[in-house]
């Protein structure tokens, strides 16, 4: 999760800026010592109105990856939606009032692995937030933001 410090600059920004919220969350598999890890990113953008422009707050988190099928990471990507939604809760009260997106790294399309859970994290979302997600090819806070954050630990 975001640090404290970290809390206290997005809710300092969301009091202080109008705009709309896109939060998403990617992660990377890697090997490390034998095992696996996954490298989860998380992201809040807000977008700047009337200026085209954004900011974006991440976290990464390294966590061990227990999926046992390459070709089906249900538990790593259910992770990720799990953290998203989390990021959604921690914020809940300063979204209220604002266009709040929550994007999901998974693709509706069978050729990919990451339908394997897109009925249960569609489901799971709708649930704990009340928000409809976007996913793939929509996703773009997942997908683009979180997944530079993913892949590169700069946050």
């Amino acid at each position: 999760m975001f640090t404290q410090a970290q809390i206290e600059e997005i809710v300092d920004y969301l009091i202080e800026t109008p705009g709309s919220v896109y939060l998403g969350c990617d992660s990377v598999k890697y090997k490390k010592g034998g095992q696996w890890y996954a490298r989860y990113a998380t992201v809040l953008v807000v977008h700047i109105e009337d200026r085209k422009g954004c900011k974006v707050f991440g976290y990464i988190e390294h966590e061990k990856d227990f999926d046992d099928k390459e070709d089906k990471p249900r538990l790593r990507l259910m992770n990720e939606v799990y953290k998203v939604a989390e990021c959604y809760l921690a914020f809940g009260e300063l979204l209220e009032d604002r266009s709040v997106e929550i994007h999901l790294d998974v693709n509706p399309k069978e050729e990919h692995a990451s339908s394997a859970v897109v009925k249960q994290a569609v489901g799971y979302i709708t649930g704990v937030t009340g928000i409809r997600p976007m996913i793939k090819p929509e996703a773009f806070a997942a997908s683009y933001a979180a997944d530079a954050g993913a892949r590169k630990d700069w946050y």
